[in-house]
């Protein structure tokens, strides 16, 4: 692995594969590279005669952790629009699944000569979905540090999961603004508060209008309340050069990752174990003209 600084915090990647056009394949929620059922994908679409490029967002992984922009999606944009710079890559393919998906879409509309093609799956939307995520990512930072300041941040699980692969981390969060995080953070959470006109959360609906390069939608499973079959049907309905496909995996599989992961019946982290079953649709459709 190797590492880019991106305004002022340290960016760690690894590239996989010698030859063909680069893919950028991004996880969900705040997970980092190592997330169990990410590599595989990736290392299927590498055989497929692509190189990939995995990296560790800004608080995920093994990155140093930031906070700044309008939403931490356009945040994760803003740094992979660098991160290429700094590579000197030119335009590529991105894809990612859950909020990689967001990222990933996000990134083609504010950064659109970056990208020649997209693909997306496990697109997150509705209520129940958008609440979750700023429950979930948002409101325990902001009410430890509302009772406790910035120093109260490496007692929570979370970020002491990123100071045990990246040490820097602790100091980092200690010399965040306690006044500047509340303001941030309240931001941030807005922008998981679902708003009519906002299909996916925090973007407004014209900013689709940006993506233009052909684009791989794998609908939502049914019965899925985190990532919605209609969420992606509506996407596709806003991306005009976009095709939609049936999910490789069961209907249910995210329901029945969840229970296995709730009734302990696995020993890692199962959520994305059926992606390597995206690889096949998604090389078929990265190898067309």
């Amino acid at each position: 692995m190797a590492s880019v600084t991106v305004n002022g915090g340290e960016v760690v990647y690894e590239m996989l594969g010698d030859t063909g056009d680069l893919v950028v394949l991004t996880p969900g929620g705040r997970f980092g590279m190592d997330i169990p059922g990410l590599r595989p994908l990736a290392e299927a679409i590498v055989a497929g005669g692509y190189r990939v490029l995995l990296w560790d967002r800004p608080n995920c992984g093994a990155s140093d952790v930031q906070f700044y922009g309008q939403s931490e999606s356009h945040m994760r944009a803003e740094t992979l629009n660098s991160l290429l710079g700094a590579l000197g890559e030119g335009p590529c393919i991105l894809a990612g699944g859950s909020g990689g998906a967001r990222d990933s879409m996000l990134t083609t509309m504010l950064y659109p000569e970056r990208v020649t093609k997209l693909a997306l799956w496990n697109i997150v939307g509705g209520i129940y979905g958008t609440f979750n995520l700023g429950a979930y990512y948002v409101l325990p930072s902001l009410q430890a540090v509302r009772g406790g300041g910035t120093a109260a941040l490496p007692k929570l699980r979370e970020w002491r999961e990123r100071v045990a692969v990246n040490p820097r981390n602790e100091q980092r969060l200690r010399e965040l603004d306690r006044d500047e995080f509340i303001k941030l953070s309240l931001r941030w959470l807005n922008a998981y508060v679902s708003k009519p006109g906002q299909t996916i959360a925090g973007v407004d609906d014209e900013m689709f209008d940006r993506i233009t390069v052909p684009t791989l939608i794998i609908r939502g499973g049914a019965g899925d309340l985190d990532h919605p079959k209609r969420t992606s049907l509506e996407v596709s309905c806003l991306i005009a050069n976009s095709t939609v496909i049936e999910p490789p995996w069961p209907e249910d599989a995210w329901e029945r990752a969840m229970e296995d992961q709730v009734a302990g019946r696995v020993d890692h982290y199962n959520m994305f174990d059926t992606w390597v079953l995206a690889a096949p649709p998604i090389l078929e459709f990265l190898d067309r003209p």
